[in-house]
């Protein structure tokens, strides 16, 4: 659902995330439920990652709302492990105490829970895990009969008689006597982004096929998929949507792996007669999912709500539950003395680690820079023919905060421990690894590479496989004929990630293992720096086709930022026309497309008629959200937008989406003459760092021009609040 403001609609959504449990919710209510129908709530986790800081929070929510909702399961999606020192130390032990004290129904194992299945000790940790959780595990997709730490632990059937501390494909579980089927599926694509080892994985459409099938053998018509398989994530390997669209019997899908933060249910679309609900709560146990459900007779959901109950909220905190913060005390003051261990470094600003476009995972970083030099320069140490480096953005987990670098935050960005890898390659093979680093750009991807040495530029629009335009080697073009050696980790020279090229190189032998840690070459290169201040360089380019736009300016990242978000087209095909006046209808086109705003009416402005459907309907939708006005029922879309004007409109779209801000003071010596709104407008506009003035000056009635609007717009970016 795209995200729409308006003062009944925050009203009744106030109303409704105010009490725990069933409430009234007529938007979603079903007519055919009855009273004596069954109800059901599910609370649920997924992409916790180690994040046991927040547990006692999450196990004060989960009692609450189990005494407000006897007819409760709690449930998890998967990737409990990897991504803090809680799992470098602990490897899961912390976590399943845990989830033991909060009394969790059942769990489903992510791609992560594999993360140590090349370690000199296996799955060990994993089969410990198992063992000493008072819950199932369940993997309806996951044979593990090969590798002997499991032996006696899976038992791939559907029952009723299960046992804690084991593995199945699916349970029922009998609430209030009704029988519910709870099965689970992770991804097909964990052998190429784990270390799986001897597990072996099936197809999750036949395996939910007959797992479904198995449960109505058994008299079961109130199903669960408990799965690692992403909301949305790539139709190549496998989704929750593509599971709900092809698998008929499923009721609800409780979701993970691509740490979707649903606020609200998504009703699958199916061409099946009962529906299918799916839930995700975003990541690191940011959230505790309730999903309330009520099925009919025959098994179908009739009525449902669900909700998000945020469990770090500084303004309505939740209180930590004494018998989890018992139990994780000792391990935090272990965590505390490894995190205070500083590396003798100090940052000058943040390393950037961060997700989402222009993250880790999808372009340039500061800290991507950073790991890279330091991979090249301790393999250089080894090899000096090492000529660059590469390391993949699921392998950066965190940013750096300005100050004292720590080990603890050095370990927290780097949490598993990988080793280095020197690889021979030809240069058409780096083509070929280049090209699918950025197959998925704009989309995040774990795979998407940064590069020490090397100097990418590619077409992030171009069919994928079509895309890289240039590479060079310290400024110098590649010969596809030529060999060169590379450093990398041992995960992405193994062809983690979907590296195919590199799966072919390493079974050609053409791969040298010497066993370096990722973190500590990071930190010996630290050692060597005057002071620790990357940038980022023009290392990756995704390029536009905007020819009057000056290659390395500012406004160049600017547009960029906008063109692959899909927020401009420019003027033309190869124009941006930077310099030109904005207009209230382009202004108007801008704010909208970023806001995802839909117009719910009809246009009333007399003078719109003329411009295309679509900027009508952007320029309704910004007149209903209060963002601008007309003057005697007319727009003037062709007019001028002047500086002020613009920040009063990026002022009210902030104030749609968050608490105003108040009290802001702008030093600009020539806003004095403007009214108090557009004073405040121009003040939170520089509080946020959307624009800045010249000279002790703001210029507010000065032209804005696309420039301008892309500097703000880009800089907005991050304010925008959206909920799918």
């Amino acid at each position: 659902m795209k995200w729409v403001k308006s003062i009944a609609a925050t009203t009744l959504a106030a109303s409704l995330l105010a009490t725990p449990g069933f409430a009234a919710h007529a938007a979603e209510t079903t007519p055919t439920a009855k009273k004596d129908d069954f109800k059901l709530t599910i609370l649920h986790s997924n992409d916790t990652h180690a994040h046991v800081e927040a547990a006692p929070q999450r196990a004060t929510k989960v009692k609450e709302l189990r005494a407000a909702n006897p007819n409760s399961l709690l449930l998890d999606a998967g990737d409990v492990f990897s991504g803090t020192l809680y799992f470098n130390q602990f490897s899961g032990e912390v976590d399943m105490k845990l989830m033991n004290s909060m009394g969790y129904d059942a769990m489903v194992f992510g791609n992560h829970e594999f993360d140590l299945g090349s370690s000199p000790e296996g799955h060990a940790a994993l089969a410990k895990f198992v063992k000493g959780a008072d819950f199932p595990l369940l993997g309806a997709n996951l044979d593990f009969s090969k590798d002997s730490l499991f032996d006696g632990l899976q038992s791939q059937t559907v029952t009723k008689d299960f046992e804690k501390g084991k593995i199945y494909n699916g349970i029922i579980k009998e609430v209030d006597g009704e029988k519910v089927g709870i099965f689970g599926l992770t991804t097909e694509e964990t052998p190429s982004i784990s270390s799986v080892a001897n597990v072996q994985f099936a197809n999750y459409i036949d395996s939910a096929k007959k797992t479904v099938a198995e449960f109505e053998k058994q008299g079961v018509n109130k199903i669960i998929a408990l799965t690692h398989l992403g909301f949305d994530d790539s139709k190549d390997f496998d989704n929750d949507q593509l599971l709900a669209s092809t698998v008929e019997g499923i009721d609800v899908i409780v979701g993970g792996h691509t740490h979707t933060k649903l606020d609200k249910p998504v009703k699958a679309e199916t061409s099946f007669k009962d529906p299918t609900i799916i839930v995700q709560t975003g990541q690191y146990s940011e959230n505790l999912g309730e999903l309330d459900l009520t099925f009919n007779d025959n098994g179908a959901v009739v009525d449902y709500f669900g909700q998000l109950h945020a469990l770090n909220d500084k303004e309505k905190p939740v209180a930590a539950d004494p018998e989890a913060a018992k139990i994780l005390a000792p391990y935090s003051e272990k965590i505390t003395a490894v995190k205070q261990q500083s590396t003798g470094n100090t940052a000058v600003s943040t390393l950037d680690g961060k997700r989402g476009l222009w993250g880790v995972r999808a372009g340039e970083t500061n800290l991507g820079n950073l790991i890279t030099d330091g991979m090249l320069a301790g393999a250089k140490k080894i090899d000096p023919e090492v000529q660059f480096a590469f390391q993949n953005g699921g392998g950066i987990r965190a940013s750096i905060d300005t100050g004292d670098i720590t080990v603890g935050e050095v370990m927290t960005v780097m949490p598993f421990g990988n080793a280095l890898g020197i690889v021979k390659l030809t240069g058409a093979e780096i083509y070929e690894i280049v090209e699918h680093s950025v197959k998925e750009f704009p989309k995040e991807f774990g795979g998407f590479l940064h590069f020490s040495g090397l100097q990418v530029e590619f077409d992030g629009k171009a069919p994928a496989g079509k895309r890289v335009k240039s590479i060079k080697l310290n400024g110098k073009e590649l010969d596809k004929a030529a060999y060169y050696k590379a450093a990398t980790n041992t995960f992405t020279a193994k062809g983690g990630d979907g590296y195919e090229t590199l799966a072919k190189v390493y079974a050609d032998g053409r791969v040298s293992e010497p066993g370096t840690i990722d973190y500590e070459m990071f930190i010996q290169h630290l050692d060597t720096l005057k002071k620790v201040d990357p940038k980022v360089e023009g290392r990756i380019i995704a390029t536009i086709p905007f020819t009057d736009i000056a290659k390395g300016s500012e406004t160049e990242g600017y547009v960029r930022d906008l063109y692959y978000r899909d927020l401009t087209k420019g003027t033309s095909a190869t124009t941006y026309s930077p310099n030109a006046n904005l207009t209230r209808a382009q202004a108007a086109s801008f704010i909208s497309r970023a806001l995802h705003l839909e117009a719910k009416g009809q246009a009333t402005f007399t003078d719109i008629a003329n411009l295309n459907p679509a900027t009508q309907k952007e320029i309704t939708a910004l007149a209903e959200a209060g963002i601008v006005q007309g003057v005697n029922g007319k727009f003037n879309p062709d007019a001028k937008v002047t500086r002020s004007q613009l920040a009063l409109m990026f002022a009210r779209a902030y104030d749609l989406q968050h608490d105003a801000k108040t009290g802001l003071k702008a030093d600009f010596s020539d806003i004095s003459k403007y009214d108090a709104e557009t004073q405040n407008a121009i003040a939170l506009m520089k509080d946020l760092k959307i624009v800045s003035g010249a000279n002790g000056k703001f210029m507010p009635g000065n032209n804005a021009t696309r420039a301008h609007m892309a500097k703000m717009l880009s800089n907005y970016i991050p304010y925008v609040k959206e909920s799918k």
